[in-house]
């Protein structure tokens, strides 16, 4: 068997989700009915990065297969892919790679939350921003952002599921603004279910409350979900990468070139 990894973005708003659900649409379920047929396998599996929600986009999701037969000419079968896969899914590279795991192999994932925070109606074009006027201030934000940088528990922000796993690691968490909109990257080794949702509706609830950015700090060090903010809608929210090198480095480029 020959394993391959498989980069791809997709569109959130046409998915219930990344992960295979049984009489639902979902990313890995179209990438398994388009892998079968090329592969004239039905047992081909595939083990995608991680899980992004309903309406959760992607820009550089992950994933591998196993395939019984080397593939020859990957452009042709790239393109082959491309064509059976619905227009919102789009895989842009495949390789064959050895010792590799999507999820395992994995050292970081890069999250963006997108805010159109301009006074009128967003445009019917900016499918993957969250709209609302709400008044931020960014050095406040940043502020908040700072005290859940680090390893920590983060139960506080952890909606229910049956992951016993609690600790994670946020290398990076930086709010800015960018003309009409506001981005919040958030990278970290993993993310607990709905975790980003989670700490974007916190600073949500510290900015309409004009509450002491350490109401971060105390909801973190509280591990319960209820004092915590509610999860913001899933339309604004990307994973932008998922990466398999070192965190730092790429971190590095993130402060220099502001991906």
């Amino acid at each position: 068997m020959i394993r391959y990894k498989i980069s791809l973005e997709y569109l959130g708003s046409d998915f219930f989700g990344s992960q295979e659900q049984k009489n639902e649409r979902t990313v890995q379920g179209e990438l398994l009915k388009a892998l079968c047929t090329l592969t004239k396998n039905n047992k081909t599996k595939v083990i995608m990065a991680g899980r992004t929600d309903a309406k959760v986009s992607a820009e550089n999701q992950s994933a591998h297969f196993d395939c019984e037969f080397e593939i020859n000419d990957t452009s042709k079968f790239l393109n082959s892919l491309n064509a059976i896969l619905p227009d919102s899914i789009r895989v842009f590279q495949i390789e064959s790679v050895a010792s590799f795991h999507a999820q395992k192999s994995a050292t970081y994932r890069h999250y963006r939350y997108k805010i159109n925070n301009s006074p009128y109606k967003k445009s019917v074009f900016d499918v993957n921003a969250f709209h609302t006027r709400q008044k931020f201030d960014i050095k406040r934000m940043n502020e908040a952002l700072s005290f859940i940088t680090g390893e920590h528990d983060f139960s506080a922000f952890k909606s229910v599921s049956d992951n016993p796993s609690k600790n994670c690691i946020i290398y990076y968490a930086n709010a800015k603004r960018d003309l009409e909109y506001v981005l919040i990257d958030i990278v970290g080794n993993r993310f607990l279910y709905n975790m980003v949702r989670a700490i974007v509706g916190t600073l949500f609830y510290i900015e309409s409350k004009n509450l002491t950015p350490f109401f971060m700090k105390d909801v973190l060090e509280s591990k319960q979900r209820e004092n915590a903010g509610a999860n913001v809608e899933p339309v604004g929210l990307t994973l932008i990468k998922t990466g398999y090198d070192d965190p730092i480095e790429y971190i590095k480029k993130l402060n220099e070139r502001q991906i």
